[in-house]
């Protein structure tokens, strides 16, 4: 047996784990779907979803908020907890991004506009949307390297206020946030680009996934 790490999602759609759960065996690792605490695992890596519900950042919905899953939000709050006391590693994507800026006490905005062009969504869920810039000195930049690249995107919400203690480590050229991390955990990552979906098209991207795996088995 490998090194074993929480893959969380909604418990309605088990098939929105399959990427990460693959990425995740590609890297080695094995993953462990929605366990109840981190007893016994060895990293976590917050997945995509629904909107986190905004009443955990003190805010009402807006209209284009979509319906919370609330024992999902729940869940990885309390398993990035425990994750974060122990110095587990963790990877967040997407919704984990925006879920790991909650549970550090910041805020979201509820709704982009389409025409901003984070919400992209094809066919084929790998192909680029709009450029990211990953800032030096940072865990994201030693995992995948600095400066520009292009990412995919299928977001609606992205970061308001900057949670408490977390570094931003790539932003989109309008500005949004596209990835953070806590400076004083061996690896604590998020990124709002959809990484699982280029496991096997995007060097930078595996590299990602290569990195959280170097940082588990060298805890």
């Amino acid at each position: 047996m490998g090194s074993k790490v929480a893959v969380t999602f909604s418990e309605g759609a088990p098939h929105k784990a399959q990427a990460y759960a693959e990425a995740v065996l590609g890297v080695g690792l094995d993953p462990v779907l929605n366990p109840d605490s981190m007893d016994g695992i060895d990293g976590l890596l917050l997945t995509g979803g629904v909107d986190v519900d905004p009443r955990f950042y003190g805010e009402v919905p807006h209209a284009e908020t979509e319906e919370p899953d609330l024992p999902r939000d729940e869940r990885e709050l309390r398993l990035l907890e425990e994750a974060l006391a122990n110095g587990i590693p963790v990877l967040g994507i997407c919704r984990g991004l925006q879920l790991f800026n909650v549970a550090q006490g910041g805020s979201l905005v509820q709704h982009l506009e389409r025409s901003l062009g984070h919400e992209v969504r094809e066919s084929d869920a790998s192909l680029d949307a709009h450029t990211v810039n990953v800032l030096p000195d940072t865990q994201l930049a030693a995992a995948c390297g600095e400066g520009p690249r292009p990412v995919n995107s299928r977001h609606h919400q992205a970061i308001k206020e900057l949670g408490q203690g977390l570094k931003i480590s790539a932003r989109a050229p309008d500005g949004i946030v596209e990835g953070i991390e806590l400076p004083d955990q061996r690896f604590a990552v998020a990124v709002q680009w959809h990484a699982e979906d280029r496991f096997h098209t995007d060097k930078k991207d595996r590299k990602l996934f290569e990195a959280f795996a170097e940082a588990i088995h060298n805890r």
